[in-house]
């Protein structure tokens, strides 16, 4: 059991944090200038020819295709030898490319205070056309609302979004999340979240998020029985757990290591009021969250080394039964972990990706790396052990048939450029190129309910789509060869795609 001293230490140095980020969050919002109401033009009559089409259901391919585009969606799709001449029509002579519907990056940090236009831009130029945003705030659901989003015509389309996430300062008991989550309804939020709360606010929050009729989703809390949190209707688990909690589940040792996560003190609320706590929490957690695991407990990573070792495969799949049974999804974000778990490597210093990043951006990374480098030998040895562990864990959620989405949580070095990562990652943990395709396209409209719009190429759909020079299906590696991007309906070619990294790359990770 922590001491009092380790209590109080964590307790201060959270409040610290917390200050800090909250002056600097406040002088950001009073400096900052209105946004403004963003129009995006409509898109006209847009036509590829000679494509193959790849059904994302089955895999089936359809060589010899015209897709008519009009107003952002799928008008009608026939042989491309049937298809007349129109002058009206933009024509695109695609032959020999694959066509898929576009990327969906299903955890992604996208939007914030902060100009959002090169993350965005980024994300288009590898085929991203869609996310979910999983953080929010209220500002962030009124600028939606009021059209006031920075996201023009070189932006993906925002899927979902969220109020603010449950922590300890908006719902630090359940009678205060009972009240919270009615209140993000009525803001517009389309899901909830559950951030750092304690096993009691967070049941709270899965009752009153299903009476309310929103979906709610995010990290299991430690002291959380991982089996009870999907019996009760968690959503969408992210990461993995993260942490340990899904480990406890698979470990013979279950109950001791749960008694030890359950003397985990939760984060409280701290005792004196501090100003704008909405944006406080939401604002981000700077260098602590660039890499969570430099920063913590020795105790909390021998947790998981002994887990790890006491490892049930039998267990293991049980849960993972228990997941198929009650629809819970998971979204491994494979890539957010190994930077975290993985920050030693050397390739990371020298990626050539770092000039599109802010430059702010890079030197707090490379601080924080730097301090992972020297956690003890032993520590970074269990993360090591860890990211194997999480290889194995995906490819038996995926054999069980457990429903699983690509996200990425802004982890790798480039937005756009890590769900691409991500895709390595998955192919490596033994995942067909077909299930990857499917984890960034169709299941995502399945989690939504989206179907009807989006999930796959056909009449009816949004005009979202990637063209790629190889068949998908062959290689996941063919699913970065971007040959172009429709989103909304407008074409960009390699070229233009090209142009606009260039753009990003000049603005130091904005567009100019």
């Amino acid at each position: 059991m922590p001491s009092k001293q380790t209590i109080a230490r964590r307790s201060l140095e959270f409040f610290a944090r917390l200050l800090i980020i909250g002056v600097a969050a406040f002088v950001a919002g009073c400096s900052a200038h209105p946004r403004h109401r963003v129009e995006v033009p409509a898109a006209g009559k847009l036509r590829l020819d000679g494509v193959t089409l790849v059904d994302t259901h089955d895999g089936k391919l359809t060589a010899g295709m015209s897709i008519l585009m009009d107003k952002a969606q799928i008008v009608s799709i026939a042989p491309t030898a049937a298809s007349p001449s129109d002058p009206s029509i933009q024509v695109v002579d695609a032959t020999g490319k694959f066509v898929v519907p576009g990327y969906n990056d299903m955890l992604a940090h996208a939007l914030g205070p902060d100009d959002p236009s090169g993350t965005l831009a980024l994300m288009l130029a590898d085929g991203v056309t869609g996310f979910r945003q999983m953080s929010g705030s209220p500002e962030l659901l009124k600028e939606r609302r009021d059209g006031t989003l920075p996201m023009g015509k070189l932006a993906p389309a925002l899927l979902t979004m969220l109020g603010s996430v449950l922590t300890p300062f908006n719902a630090p008991t359940p009678g205060k999340v009972v009240a919270e989550i009615p209140r993000q309804k009525q803001d517009g939020a389309d899901f909830i979240k559950v951030g750092l709360v304690s096993p009691a606010v967070f049941f709270a929050a899965i009752a009153e998020a299903k009476h309310v009729g929103l979906p709610i989703a995010g990290h299991l809390q430690e002291g959380v029985d991982a089996a009870q949190a999907s019996q009760a209707g968690f959503k969408s688990i992210e990461h993995l757990g993260p942490g340990d909690t899904v480990w406890i589940g698979c470990s013979t040792d279950e109950a001791a290591l749960r008694t030890g996560a359950a003397l985990h003190p939760p984060m409280k609320a701290p005792p004196f009021k501090i100003p704008f706590l909405e944006t406080i929490v939401m604002a981000r957690l700077h260098k602590l969250l660039i890499n969570p695991a430099a920063f913590v407990d020795p105790g909390d990573v021998a947790r998981l080394q002994h887990a790890l070792d006491t490892y049930s495969e039998e267990k293991c799949r049980a849960l993972a039964a228990r997941f198929v049974a009650d629809g819970t999804w998971q979204v491994p974000t494979l890539v957010r972990l190994r930077t975290q778990e993985l920050a030693d490597l050397p390739e990371y210093a020298t990626d050539p990706a770092l000039p599109f990043m802010p430059a702010d951006t890079v030197k707090n990374w490379r601080e924080v790396t730097d301090k992972f480098h020297h956690l003890p030998p032993a520590m970074r040895a269990t993360y090591r052990s860890a990211y194997e562990h999480q290889f194995a864990l995906t490819k038996l959620l995926a054999e069980t048939g457990v429903c699983m989405m690509a996200g990425t949580d802004n982890g790798g070095e480039v937005p756009g450029q890590s769900l691409h990562q991500e895709f390595d990652e998955l192919a490596k943990a033994g995942l067909s190129p077909l299930k990857i395709l499917q984890m960034t396209t169709l299941n995502g409209a399945e989690f939504l309910g989206r179907t009807a719009t989006m999930g796959n190429v056909e009449a009816g759909k949004n005009a979202d789509l990637v063209l790629l020079d190889g068949n998908p299906l062959e290689s996941v590696q063919n699913m970065h060869r971007v040959a172009g991007v429709v989103r909304a309906g407008f074409y960009y070619s390699r070229q233009d795609l090209d142009a606009i990294k260039s753009r990003v790359r000049a603005g130091q990770g904005h567009l100019r």
